[in-house]
């Protein structure tokens, strides 16, 4: 490869090229690192939505179960007769308390926070400062930015 050196410097042009090279290298490893991070970010939302349909499922056999079976043995056993009322609003409470514990894990699986690719801005950032870096100091610059 022949590279154009002027008094042991290497011209503008080759400096530029070389730049331009390690740059579209830069662009393209960000690219799989968002990559990588987008699908950690989608199996964050697919354990958020398997836990929020786990509470929407426990809801609805809680809600038929207990307050079929559970609600006649407490009435008839625990509290005067005819009290099935309160049974029902026992179990009711009972359920809803662990429903919404699922509820909010879900929903804190889901939040945005989680799904900000943090590692890919915070790497463009660094490439943008050792770019322009680069730029400024001129030569010797693709070794020290490249790594």
């Amino acid at each position: 490869m022949a590279v154009a050196q002027l008094n042991g410097r290497r011209s503008l042009a080759t400096l530029l090229r070389e730049l331009a090279e390690e740059s579209v290298e830069l662009m393209r490893s960000e690219v799989r690192l968002a990559r990588v991070e987008a699908a950690e970010g989608l199996e964050a939302i697919a354990r958020g939505t398997a836990l929020v349909a786990g509470a929407a499922v426990l809801l609805l056999l809680g809600a038929l179960a207990a307050l079929t079976g559970v609600i006649l043995l407490i009435g008839d056993q625990w509290l005067p007769r005819d009290r099935y009322w309160l049974a029902a609003l026992i179990v009711t409470l009972v359920t809803g308390a662990i429903t919404a514990w699922f509820v909010k894990q879900g929903l804190a699986q889901l939040s945005p926070r989680q799904l900000v690719p943090d590692e890919t801005l915070s790497s463009i950032r660094e490439t943008k400062h050792e770019l322009v870096a680069a730029v400024r100091r001129g030569d010797g610059a693709r070794e020290e930015w490249h790594g």
